[in-house]
């Protein structure tokens, strides 16, 4: 995209499409070099500045590298999904599996070095899950996201910070549409509270290896749950 334009034109989305199916269809295989622009601008019915625009949208699919003085070449055909692109599309208990990997070893470490502004950070969050628990789904799961992000930030590791603020989205959607399905909360609006308070608890005291128990359970316990087949009979706790 050029700067200052909002978004790539029609003609220009047109023609990369088009360029796009004849690399998948193999017409041009990977190693391939392509057809000058001029020729391209013919084949397509287009002018070499739209030419130019698709083939750097395709470039920045990964599709296709141009080499300076010698032309532009296939190098792959299919393309090249981001991070936040193919955690979107996985499955959610794919997601969640990941997750827990990511946050047990998170609580164990935010035991270990949490302060006194992350313990007040976790005593609010856990008030606001609970206060959240007499809204909608929605705003009980950001709440419970909220939760574990605090636990997460006590960890002090910006890595895992990062990496769980990429899986929210995905694992967002994927708990609300459990919840509704479930209806786990028709019977227990604060579900997960006992859990989720022995875990701040854990964290607080310092206690590595309860915290990472006490979250490996909750986690294990929701994944199970996203893992049942769709149905529409509510939940009923044993």
């Amino acid at each position: 995209m050029k700067p200052g334009s909002v978004r790539p034109s029609p003609l220009v989305e047109q023609a990369a499409e088009r360029l796009r199916a004849r690399i998948a269809d193999g017409s041009w295989a990977v190693g391939t070099k392509l057809p000058g622009e001029t020729t391209l601008a013919a084949e397509l019915g287009v002018g070499r500045s739209t030419v130019r625009e698709a083939l750097r949208s395709l470039a920045g699919a990964g599709l296709v590298r141009p080499r300076q003085g010698s032309g532009v070449f296939v190098i792959a055909t299919e393309p090249v999904e981001d991070w936040p692109t193919r955690l979107r599309r996985a499955a959610v208990t794919d997601v969640y599996e990941v997750r827990i990997l990511v946050e047990v070893q998170a609580a164990r470490l935010a035991a270990a070095r949490r302060t006194p502004e992350d313990v007040t950070a976790l005593d609010a969050a856990l008030a606001g899950r609970r206060a959240a628990s007499t809204g909608d789904d929605a705003a009980f799961v950001d709440a419970d996201i909220a939760l574990h992000a605090a636990v997460v930030a006590a960890a002090r590791n910006p890595v895992l910070t990062d990496l769980f603020g990429e899986f929210v989205p995905a694992l967002r959607e994927g708990l609300i549409e459990m919840l509704d399905l479930v209806r786990m909360r028709e019977h227990d609006p604060n579900t997960g509270d006992d859990a989720h308070a022995a875990l701040v608890r854990a964290v607080t005291d310092g206690d590595a290896d309860t915290a990472g128990t006490v979250l490996r359970e909750e986690l294990e316990e929701t994944l199970a749950l996203l893992r049942r087949p769709v149905t529409r009979t509510p939940y009923v706790p044993e």
